[in-house]
């Protein structure tokens, strides 16, 4: 597979570290890999203005002005697929990947035997992201990645697709349209399957995704939304 990957890190020894790893992986598993360092926020920033097309970003949390959070953050406004795994010195950060969904939280040191599994996660996860669902409605058929569903919502023998860029209604039961998913989705409420890296807030009795809405968890399932949630990051 081809891809683009950062490596964005103060710390100089460790950026090159990285970036060794990294490399190693590639070559052992044929994977062509276009790979950039970044000694901080800012020079990331000014490339991705330009380039968008990152598929793998390993972004240090602890950075002087603009951390990895923060700069996450920016990216995701733009770029809702790229997979983000943070590396990090400290366990507080953990809660913060819910706001960008991340795909991993490394905890230093780190060696090969724990980064080299996140990035077979990491290409897992774009493979699926690149699959899609055709929606049939009135206006006529609609191609929508699965990335780009935030959650799907029964209405007697309809559904509607909620996505970043609109909402689509059709007719068809929640089931059948949920077989055609993967399990990036669960479904909470006999009403609603969520697509799990859009949750940015969990509680025992919703959700809220990351464009706001709120959603109910059915009593008694917010244990098994919990583990499928951890499970996917």
């Amino acid at each position: 597979m081809k891809m683009k990957i950062a490596v964005c890190d103060d710390d100089r020894l460790q950026r090159h570290y990285l970036r060794e790893i990294v490399l190693a992986w590639a070559k052992r598993n044929c994977h062509l890999v276009e790979l950039k360092q970044y000694a901080n926020a800012q020079a990331f920033l000014f490339d991705f203005a330009e380039e968008k097309d990152f598929d793998i970003l390993l972004l240090d949390v602890e950075m002087q002005e603009i951390n990895g959070v923060a700069l996450a953050k920016k990216v995701r406004r733009e770029n809702q697929v790229v997979q983000i795994i943070f590396v990090t010195g400290f366990y507080e950060y953990f809660g913060d990947g819910f706001d960008v969904s991340a795909l991993h939280y490394l905890i230093k040191p780190i060696d090969a035997a724990k980064l080299e599994p996140v990035l077979d996660r990491a290409v897992n996860g774009m493979t699926l992201r690149k699959r899609s669902v055709l929606v049939v409605t009135q206006e006529g058929s609609v191609k929508i990645p699965l990335a780009d569903i935030l959650y799907i919502e029964a209405e007697r023998v309809y559904i509607v697709v909620h996505t970043m860029q609109g909402n689509y209604r059709t007719r068809i039961t929640l089931l059948k349209f949920c077989a055609e998913l993967d399990d990036t989705f669960f479904k909470i409420h006999r009403s609603f399957v969520v697509g799990l890296m859009h949750i940015k807030i969990i509680t025992k009795t919703s959700v809220t995704l990351i464009n706001g809405d709120l959603l109910p968890i059915s009593r008694g399932m917010y244990d098994k939304v919990h583990a499928a949630l951890i499970k996917y990051l």
